[in-house]
């Protein structure tokens, strides 16, 4: 039996019972629907993390204070012991000093917090930071309307503030005109100067969620620290990404002079953005993993489908097989016949499943667009040939036992079978 021959007389038997073969095929639909979807899932879920993450800039490095023991998450993410002397305002111009620190271009320490903005009845709470005007270089923000905090205002502990888009739009309703406008921060009032262009999420949370006002407004009048120039973090821009690493060097051997530590017991810790980006890199693609994992059960559930199905065939058959066999038909034509069967049902739940897959990636990409998240499902060539790879080998592997047991049948016994 010729392999085309075998293909013909497998879509005639297929069509013969058209329920039969639809639901088997519906199993492999969905297992390959699913491994597509989830896969897409996984993948669009890194690309907006790694690229929120990099759109802040590639020379980005973070200064938390606290050993560097613990993974990169925030301010404080390292263990801080007793004697850690927290990070300070001396330390950020150490940083800035052009001839300790050649690599470094900008640096903007800051201090963080949390508290309540109402405007007109309509309230939020947010992330308020503390920023000097170098902040928006160095965290490489771009404007919608008004202007960042300058030295003047910072100067001045002048009463101004920065919101972010998702901020401005929770009190007020829009994010246009709204400079000029005075809103309340725990009650005390700020004259809002400035939109955000919308980032979407950063290493810390959304940075369209925040606001922020000068770093001396912050320290007298808003966020408390334990003396008056000790700071969260320092941002620190380098000169290239290439001078990162170096960069790194510099401030480390600047602190741990200032703080006078001993070699290898650091109580301070500088992450850069290649060190967030691999941190999530692992933790999304072990997700995507998971989620393919999980949905990979699904296809073998429709394999075992298929072998019950084909059990069934190889039963209603007996007869017909031993015909076919009593008038010369090898046993390894009985064992193609029914393995081309099995592959072709496993064959065309899979080009059916990649579609339904896509379809399924695609919905989801409109959904999450239409709630103002920026995350799009990334179909992969990858995960289409994984997954229709996987659904041809089930298809063989759990075609193989019914087949080998076809292709035994004594013809005399399957003429007589009843």
């Amino acid at each position: 039996m010729s392999f085309t021959q075998a293909i013909l007389e497998a879509l005639e038997s297929l069509n013969g019972n058209k329920m039969r073969s639809g639901l088997t095929v519906l199993g492999i639909v969905i297992g390959v629907a699913a491994v597509i979807a989830m896969l897409a899932v996984g993948n669009g879920a890194q690309a907006s993390i790694t690229g929120s993450i990099s759109s802040i800039g590639t020379n980005l490095l973070f200064v938390f204070s606290g050993s560097p023991e613990g993974p990169p998450g925030g301010p404080g993410s390292g263990r801080s012991g007793n004697n850690d002397r927290p990070l300070t305002l001396a330390d950020a111009e150490a940083i800035a000093d052009p001839f300790a620190a050649p690599s470094v271009e900008l640096v903007a320490p800051a201090i963080q917090g949390n508290g309540t903005l109402t405007f007109a009845g309509e309230n939020s709470t947010t992330t308020i930071s503390g920023v000097t005007p170098e902040y928006a270089a160095v965290r490489n923000m771009e404007l919608a309307e008004g202007e960042f905090i300058n030295d003047e205002h910072n100067f001045g502990r002048m009463s101004v503030v920065v919101l972010g888009p998702e901020t401005a739009e929770a009190i007020f309703g829009h994010v246009d005109g709204v400079v000029g406008e005075t809103i309340r921060i725990e009650g005390q009032p700020f004259r809002v100067i400035g939109v955000l262009v919308a980032k979407g999420g950063g290493a810390f949370g959304s940075e369209d969620n925040a606001a922020y006002i000068p770093f001396t407004t912050a320290q007298a009048r808003l966020i408390k620290r334990g003396s008056r120039d000790e700071v969260d973090v320092i941002f620190v821009q380098a000169a290239s990404a290439e001078s990162v690493p170096q960069a790194s060097d510099e401030i480390s051997n600047i602190i741990r002079q200032r703080h006078r530590t001993p070699i290898g017991v650091d109580d301070f810790t500088v992450f850069t953005q290649q060190d967030f980006l691999s941190t999530f890199e692992t933790i999304t693609g072990v997700l995507t993993i998971f989620l393919g994992g999980i949905a990979g059960i699904s296809l073998l559930v429709g394999g075992i489908g298929i072998m019950n199905i084909m059990l069934v065939s190889v039963t209603e058959r007996t007869r017909e097989i031993g015909l076919r066999k009593a008038l010369g038909a090898r046993k390894r034509d009985i064992l193609l016949q029914f393995l081309t069967e099995s592959s072709l049902l496993s064959l065309i739940g899979g080009i059916i499943g990649i579609m339904f897959g896509w379809l399924i990636a695609f919905v989801v990409g409109k959904v999450a667009t239409a709630t103002g998240n920026n995350f799009t499902p990334i179909v992969g060539t990858d995960a289409i040939i994984l997954s229709t790879s996987f659904s041809a080998i089930i298809g063989l592997f759990f075609g193989i036992y019914p087949a080998s047991r076809a292709a035994n049948l004594e013809p005399v016994e399957a003429l007589r079978y009843e």
